[in-house]
């Protein structure tokens, strides 16, 4: 008889163990318990596994044991502010970032977009919001790669390889955040042509971003930094004023 309760207990234990490895981990970071509370729950009956913490410390703490598969993510945060926990993060890791601002100002939002952040949602928020925002980030991160007939693209001393997500230039791997990558590889991928603002917003984000332009300029000037010889003086990605960016069909 015991042997049967210990069996069923322990097969009752390795099936939860399964269910909570199975369902992603979001890290939910914010100094408001009430808000913390509010987001937790509703993450949770989402279907995630949610860790937390309520500073920037405990914060890249929780990032290094959890390993989450989406963060939100605070602004403004004792001990250490949101914006250095996400260039921290974003060091070492693609996963996708949403910051959380306390003003309805775009200034905090382009911040935390420099930062590394994927998207941003002002306080106060409706839970709808905030969740589609986290599945849209999701779900660029998964299908960040265009697919295209050819495995590889050269740029002069650039190599774009699609299929193993890398950049690598004079022979040094850059690394490039999902959003960055997709950028990239549209431009790439389209040589000589003049990327509208809104096709680019639209392909990356979404439809519901077609008129965000500051996310693709944040976006193009992080590109920028990690790619060019000279990010106040391109010569890969070019502006085409009022228009939209082109990629210049360097020689190799």
């Amino acid at each position: 008889m015991w042997n049967n309760v210990y069996f069923h207990y322990t097969l009752l234990k390795i099936t939860r163990e399964v269910e909570i490895k199975m369902k992603p981990v979001a890290l939910v970071v914010e100094d408001d318990s009430n808000i913390l509370r509010f987001v937790r729950a509703n993450l949770r009956a989402s279907g995630y596994e949610v860790a937390s913490a309520k500073n920037g410390t405990e914060a890249l703490t929780q990032f290094e044991e959890t390993k989450p598969h989406v963060i939100i993510l605070d602004l403004m945060l004792p001990e250490i502010d949101g914006l250095e926990v996400c260039q921290r993060i974003r060091s070492v890791s693609d996963v996708p970032i949403v910051m959380i601002t306390a003003k309805d100002d775009i200034q905090d939002a382009v911040k935390g977009l420099n930062a590394g952040a994927d998207d941003y949602i002002t306080k106060p928020f409706a839970v709808e919001e905030l969740l589609a925002r986290i599945n849209a980030v999701m779900r660029r991160a998964k299908s960040n790669v265009i697919q295209t007939p050819a495995d590889k693209i050269r740029l002069g001393n650039m190599l774009i390889d699609l299929s193993q997500r890398q950049v690598i230039i004079n022979g040094e791997t850059t690394h490039l955040t999902p959003t960055e990558f997709k950028l990239l590889t549209i431009l790439a991928t389209n040589p000589e042509k003049v990327m509208p603002h809104e096709e680019l917003l639209l392909e990356i984000w979404g439809n519901e971003y077609k008129d965000c332009t500051h996310y693709l300029r944040v976006s193009i000037g992080r590109l920028r930094q990690k790619i060019e010889a000279d990010p106040s003086n391109p010569e890969i990605i070019v502006t085409c004023s009022g228009v939209g960016y082109m990629i210049r069909a360097v020689k190799n």
